[in-house]
């Protein structure tokens, strides 16, 4: 009986481990497509004479904005995300901070995915390829 639940526990073990890899797995090649896309958007954006601007971010609550040393496209007109000049994707929200009032904030790229706001809570979901062409086909008017 000891040997069927230590047989058992092993068995589930390994599924675990095995659900684990495949999602990473999963993860890993959509960012790699979503990579892909970035470097597309920029490239075309340089062929269409779109300069990249000085990036801000915004602290969690929104009160705040900060600047950074990022250049780049924001995404989305609430500026919540950009592509850096760089081709990475990063989320422009940081936590409120004094320091970050007169020294910047410093913003690390996120791992892109291909929907935007997926798993967000907020409800607002946006597939990345339609901000990237949404961005390329508004130009130099973004807000």
């Amino acid at each position: 009986m000891e040997d069927e639940r230590a047989a058992w526990h092993e068995q589930r073990r390994q599924a675990v481990a095995g659900h684990a890899a495949a999602l990473e797995a999963g993860r890993a090649a959509e960012a790699q497509q979503a990579a892909a896309l970035l470097a597309d958007f920029v490239r075309q954006a340089g062929e269409r004479g779109l300069a990249p601007s000085v990036l801000r971010a915004r602290s969690f609550d929104g009160r705040t904005s900060y600047r950074t040393t990022l250049r780049g496209w924001y995404l989305k007109a609430n500026r919540s995300v950009a592509v850096g000049a760089d081709g990475a994707y990063y989320v422009l929200t940081v936590p409120s901070s004094l320091r970050a009032r007169f020294a910047g904030a410093e913003v690390s790229p996120s791992t892109p995915r291909l929907v935007v706001g997926a798993g967000g809570g907020d409800g607002e979901t946006v597939p990345l390829a339609q901000l990237l062409q949404r961005r390329l086909d508004a130009g130099t008017t973004w807000p």
